[in-house]
């Protein structure tokens, strides 16, 4: 007699909030891994995924091109944490965005980081009390926590969430830059013309150091260089926040993916100062156009980068400046590290984030 595949009930909550770089993780896993399992028929035989979500979700669903269900009543973490485990009724829960149904047993709950332990000011507290009451909670009870890097897995286990023993590393892919064709209308409508440019997140939370930037490019050897800064954060949180903007800053705002992949493909450089990181995605997505990349050594960086980038000290402003005038100044050295950016990238894709996925939830025990 045949048997029945697990069905693995995939938290669809992360679908009714606004996009972030977590659900770009969750999404593509989502994708990927359906495609591994339509595949292989063995795998088939042994996992079903079935993607849940609340009704003000629905809108979000339809473009990842994969059957759901629609499961009432409530919305946000009432949904999440109630009417969700209650529908699943003991089948294993999957989560991908950090936070699941904490009561429940029969879960796999990625973290994709220890940030607001590592890092508490960059978060609200309303936001530090949530996360510091469900990790440790989740990370007892859930059958298995994923993580993005083996930096994160050591962090976990150092404040106490998740013990090594009940964690592994399922590394994020970058290769969905690629399949977007680029967007060069962003370049003249944010005045980019024949001026080098460097790009970087426009965010405020301390840990991004992005205030290193504004430092670094008050200077006057990069008086001829633009920095471009793209995210939901303007000009007047920054100057709300204690920080100087020179006048060669531009604030991209919120960008489409083509438009991102335009300015990435097109920048001197990509600027990432954080002061700790459970991955980093921005700079490896760049890297994976040729952009260079300068970045600190902190967090999970040495271990997703590699030695394809630039390090510079995080709080050295000078050091900064002087690594993009060099990526400026010198064509071959330019040329080197967009080919080893290429190369570091290249290894990091949502099918092989995808089977590791499959492969954490085909060994979970019955």
């Amino acid at each position: 007699m045949a048997s029945i595949p697990r069905r693995i009930i995939i938290n669809g909550k992360f679908l009714s909030g606004i996009p972030t770089g977590v659900h770009r993780v969750a999404e593509e896993l989502i994708r990927h891994a359906a495609e591994i399992i339509r595949d292989d028929t063995d795998i088939a035989r042994k996992l079903e995924l079935s993607l849940w979500l609340p009704h003000n979700a629905e809108a979000n669903a339809k473009h990842l091109g994969l059957p759901y269900r629609v499961i009432g009543p409530l919305t946000g973490n009432l949904w999440e944490q109630l009417t969700l485990p209650a529908h699943a009724r003991g089948q294993t829960i999957l989560s991908l965005c950090n936070v699941g149904p904490m009561l429940t047993r029969n879960a796999v709950t990625m973290f994709h980081d220890a940030q607001v332990h590592l890092a508490p000011d960059s978060y609200s507290r309303p936001f530090r009390l949530w996360y510091r009451l469900h990790q440790p909670v989740s990370g007892r009870r859930h059958r298995k926590i994923l993580t993005v890097s083996h930096f994160s897995r050591e962090q976990l286990d150092k404040v106490g969430v998740a013990g090594l023993d009940r964690t592994a590393v399922v590394h994020n892919g970058v290769d969905h830059v690629q399949s977007t064709a680029p967007d060069d209308d962003v370049l003249p409508r944010l005045g980019l013309g024949a001026k080098p440019y460097v790009i970087a997140l426009a965010n405020t939370q301390p840990h991004k150091n992005i205030g290193l930037l504004l430092k670094a490019f008050s200077r006057p050897e990069l008086k001829g260089v633009t920095l471009v800064l793209f995210g939901s954060a303007r000009a007047a949180d920054f100057v709300g926040g204690g920080h100087a903007v020179p006048d060669n800053v531009v604030f991209a705002g919120r960008v489409s993916d083509a438009e991102l992949r335009s300015l990435y493909g097109h920048a001197l450089c990509i600027a990432f100062p954080s002061l700790t990181e459970g991955f980093g995605l921005p700079p490896l997505e760049a890297m994976t156009t040729g952009c260079p990349a300068i970045v600190a050594p902190h967090g999970a960086l040495p271990e997703i980068c590699g030695d394809a980038v630039i390090y510079a000290p995080a709080d050295d402003p000078a050091a900064w400046a002087a690594s993009i005038v060099r990526l400026r100044d010198d064509d071959d050295f330019r040329e080197e590290m967009r080919a080893s950016a290429r190369r570091q990238s290249a290894s990091f894709t949502w099918k092989r984030a995808a089977s590791q996925l499959v492969d954490e939830l085909l060994a979970l025990e019955s």
